[in-house]
């Protein structure tokens, strides 16, 4: 029983991967599901579309790989976080969608919790924001607004779930209730310091305890699924939060190591080791992973747009058809000019914390086209990660001492010409692994940990290996001209802070 099959359930598809005991790939399959949007700023999901989806891939990935349930040691599941369901517990129905993490209908309840002055008290136990991001206030929301559910969940009779654990409870045929420490981390309902859910974070958000799963190391024996599903029981040992399993994936074992994902948007995480880290520079301070029942903390910065931005450049301007262009058409621009994108479009990530900001070009002449836009648009991500990596370095002195290298994976890192820029501005190698599936592979690991499979931490970060080293080649004079261009287009766009309902 060699191979390992990770679910990573994603925010646009799921997927599905069998991992050998060395790490390489077997299989993989994956499934794209539809996106529910009924109202501006509303974003679900079909929770049974989900759970489809996902039985989908795995048996096509088991078909591919040519193997049965009787050859797979164990299964990982990593998730997109912050995504909340609610189900009764007798039935398994879901009382609502799933309201997904980008969804903003939360806003006025993170606004009254932040008039009430709670914000402080929730930030020292959880290490976030308050902000319509996190899973609690929309658990208050469905409570609130589907009719009769307050009330039934105070009887006990629904659960809540982030996506793992809705998961995991349909694959063990409603035996198991469970989540890992890096996704109840993410709900503003869990004391980080403690690891255990918090009452009086309950009480303020308007959540029955009775709804919480339990509460498990990253790499555990969740359960077995029911043998009808994939020919077999398999065992179910491990789950992360997809920027955890990222980090994870990458090998970030060591406090000072660092991982940045560019996908839709970008999310970076510094391992700070068995200390959280206060944040003075509005980033988060999250459950990296937990194994043995010890946390490993991490700092976490959010970029919200990252590969849309070429998406961006692709459908809503038509200058290209293949975002591989993007990086070519760069090269092409003319180096005298100096335009910055700000993209904003739906407000602005860590550090700033800014959701009424919207996006904005600085910068244009007569002789700016598309080659200066794609050289924008790849430049803006770069900057964003510097400020990211600025704020992360000014809240962890030991930063200043560790040889920090960034280790990358993702879509956009496909891009060498991007990938350069992030060295150039980093002023600091930017790391490209072999295996680009690193979220999936961080699920795996954990599985194949509980289940003998893969090794501990330390041999496991032998097997990373580097695929590309992207190493600074800059000027320190364009380096700092750059980057002050840069902090004078933030500024502009954050001067500017039109609220959504102008016009």
């Amino acid at each position: 029983m060699s191979f390992v099959l990770a679910i990573d359930q994603g925010t646009t598809s799921s997927r599905a991967i069998v991992f050998r005991g060395d790490i390489s790939i077997a299989a993989k399959a994956q499934a794209e599901f539809p996106q529910h949007f009924p109202a501006s700023g509303w974003v679900e999901h079909e929770p049974e579309d989900i759970w489809t989806s996902t039985v989908k891939v795995c048996r096509d990935a088991i078909a591919q790989a040519g193997i049965g349930a009787k050859d797979i040691a164990a299964i990982g599941i990593t998730n997109q976080r912050e995504t909340t369901v609610v189900w009764d517990r007798a039935t398994g129905q879901a009382v609502h969608r799933a309201i997904v993490w980008q969804d903003r209908r939360t806003a006025d309840i993170c606004a009254k919790l932040k008039a009430d002055g709670r914000e402080p008290l929730i930030s020292q136990k959880t290490g976030l924001i308050i902000d319509p991001y996190f899973s609690g206030t929309k658990i208050a929301w469905i409570l609130d607004h589907v009719p009769g559910a307050r009330a039934r969940a105070a009887r006990g009779e629904l659960m809540f779930g982030t996506v793992d654990c809705y998961l995991l409870w349909r694959l063990t045929g409603g035996k198991v209730h469970a989540t890992d420490a890096t996704n109840a981390s993410r709900t503003l309902l869990f004391n980080i310091h403690t690891g255990q859910w918090d009452d009086e974070l309950l009480e303020i958000i308007g959540v029955p305890r009775s709804m919480l799963p339990e509460v498990k190391d990253s790499s555990a024996r969740f359960g077995e699924s029911t043998p009808d599903l994939f020919g077999g029981a398999i065992l179910i040992s491990g789950i992360a939060g997809d920027q955890q399993a990222a980090t994870i994936g990458q090998a970030c074992f060591r406090p000072g190591m660092m991982k940045s994902t560019y996908g839709t948007g970008c999310f970076a995480l510094l391992n700070t080791g068995t200390t959280p880290v206060v944040s003075r520079n509005k980033l988060l301070t999250t459950v990296a992973y937990q194994l043995d029942g010890k946390r490993t903390y991490a700092l976490e910065g959010s970029i919200f747009v990252a590969g849309s931005a070429v998406q961006w450049l692709r459908d809503g301007l038509g200058i290209i058809k293949h975002a591989a262009e993007t990086g070519p058409l760069a090269d092409q621009s003319d180096s005298m000019q100096s335009v910055y994108l700000v993209p904003a479009f739906v407000g602005m990530g860590a550090p700033y914390w800014n959701p009424r900001v919207r996006g904005a070009l600085f910068g244009l002449t007569r002789n700016t086209g598309p080659a200066e836009l794609a050289h924008a648009a790849l430049e803006s991500v770069c900057y964003q990660t510097f400020d990211l990596w600025a704020a992360m370095r000014a809240d962890w002195p030991s930063s200043e001492t560790a040889s920090v290298v960034l280790r990358v994976d993702g879509g956009m890192t496909a891009s060498d010409w991007t990938m350069q820029r992030l060295a150039d501005l980093l002023d600091a190698p930017v790391d490209r692994p072999v295996i680009q599936e690193t979220t999936a592979l961080g699920a795996a690991y954990l599985a194949g940990l509980n289940a003998g499979v893969y090794p501990e931490p330390t041999k496991f970060a032998d097997n990373w290996r580097l695929e590309h080293r992207f190493k600074p080649a800059m000027s320190q004079a364009t380096r700092e001209r750059k980057l002050a261009g840069w902090a004078r287009a933030v500024k502009g766009v954050l001067a500017s802070d039109e609220g959504e309902g102008n016009t």
